[in-house]
């Protein structure tokens, strides 16, 4: 058979639910045998970086809630199938007029080429917004016990990601080590 030329759309989902319609298309995909009409099935995300107890932690977060991606040939009874899929809304930019039609917009290439290109972008950035420190830079520790204190940096080691920071405690002078994540630049 010949490869049917496929568009990216945009399902709307019910928020918080979009692991679940993800899962649930290609659950439907196995069993009704759409791996000819449909290729992809994205939830677009990013990384996020907290702190919590002192240590940096990354954490998956949907960029775009309540919205799932997929790349399909809308022909036939598909839209209707994705359409009846439990948690599914609809498709982005239908009008009530396309919903009776089974009509939906696909997304333009600049548009999809801009949601996955800033997908791949994240996933390749994942640690290089680093700030360069260096010795004797006066920095603010934002985290930990001793946060909005004031220190100069002593020793600066990158393979680790941590600082020795001098900071003046009861006025006297304290080394201190820290991470790149526990302070920022005065």
């Amino acid at each position: 058979m010949s490869e049917t030329a496929k568009q990216w759309y945009v399902v709307r989902t019910i928020g918080g639910k979009e692991n679940k319609v993800k899962e649930y298309i290609e659950s439907e995909i196995r069993h009704s045998h759409l791996e000819e009409y449909i290729s992809q099935v994205l939830i677009p995300t990013e990384k996020v970086y907290t702190i919590r107890n002192g240590k940096k932690v990354s954490k998956e977060k949907v960029s775009y809630p309540g919205y799932v991606l997929i790349e399909a040939a809308f022909v036939g009874q598909i839209p209707i199938i994705i359409r009846n899929i439990p948690n599914v809304l609809g498709f982005l930019g239908d009008t009530k007029e396309d919903s009776r039609k089974m009509i939906a917009t696909p997304l333009r290439p600049q548009e999809v080429s801009r949601i996955l290109g800033r997908v791949d972008e994240l996933s390749s950035m994942e640690e290089e917004n680093e700030i360069p420190f260096f010795v004797g830079e006066t920095i603010k520790v934002t985290d930990g016990p001793f946060s909005s204190f004031q220190g100069t940096i002593e020793a600066v080691d990158n393979e680790r990601k941590k600082l020795t920071v001098s900071v003046k405690i009861f006025g006297r002078k304290t080394p201190m080590e820290l991470s790149f994540t526990q302070v920022e630049k005065e």
